[in-house]
């Protein structure tokens, strides 16, 4: 396993399922494991028990160092339909250091490839986007070479979720979406992130499933964000 040094997509109490860890317990666990940036990444309110409007505008007043890591603070928003309307204002996530869109049942219903293509490519067009999340998801098909190039376009990245590669993961088999993504952004030379998707502490920057991908799809090193915090607030233009 190669030497990760940031994880974003992570949850806390705030996202109402599978996790009672705080931000703090979070952080601890973070620095516990060798992490020097973490970014907590809760679940939006229309997402079943998700955050209310309220957690994601105080989060500006949240500290920016904890425990020695480095800390982010974003949304999970969730996709309302196929237009990319998120569940989440953009006066709130303007103020947020970077969001992740995803699909999410029961939020939104799956479509045809072409609707849920047309779904993550109209919430790239939304600026304060920069992650698509879990579009690995079998239930929700997606036309990947389009999906790579409104990336490149807009300048959002990717995930390969740990969460979903997982034998207990709940997508499916997605691991011919994960590889075809992974190839496509490697003939662009297009970086690649990958997320934990850890609810609560357990599973944080724990990336065993998709690194074996990364290798089965000849990623080189240099395109895989989490090994560096510097290229990762680069390519976020954070300094």
């Amino acid at each position: 396993m190669f030497p990760v040094e940031l994880d974003l997509h992570t949850h806390t109490i705030a996202s109402g399922h599978g996790s009672c860890a705080t931000i703090t317990d979070m952080a601890k666990a973070a620095s516990a494991r060798g992490l020097k940036l973490l970014g907590i990444s809760d679940h939006g309110p229309a997402t079943p028990g998700g955050g209310k409007p309220s957690y994601f505008q105080n989060l500006a007043q949240a500290p920016k160092k904890r425990f020695g890591v480095e800390m982010l603070y974003g949304a999970e928003a969730s996709i309302l339909d196929h237009n990319g309307t998120l569940d989440l204002p953009d006066h709130i996530l303007k103020n947020l250091d970077y969001t992740i869109a995803s699909m999410h049942r029961p939020v939104k219903a799956p479509g045809t490839k072409e609707e849920n293509t047309q779904a993550f490519l109209m919430a790239m067009k939304n600026p304060c986007v920069r992650i698509i999340g879990h579009c690995d998801d079998v239930k929700y098909p997606v036309d990947y070479p389009a999906l790579v190039e409104a990336a490149i376009e807009h300048r959002v990245l990717i995930e390969i979720n740990e969460s979903s590669l997982r034998p207990d993961g709940y997508r499916g088999d997605v691991r011919e979406n994960d590889l075809a993504v992974l190839r496509l952004c490697r003939s662009h030379s297009w970086p690649v992130l990958l997320s934990s998707d850890s609810h609560g502490t357990a599973r944080l920057g724990s990336f065993t499933y998709a690194a074996r991908l990364l290798k089965e799809a000849g990623i080189p090193e240099e395109l895989i964000l989490n090994l560096s915090v510097r290229s990762l607030r680069a390519f976020l233009c954070m300094g």
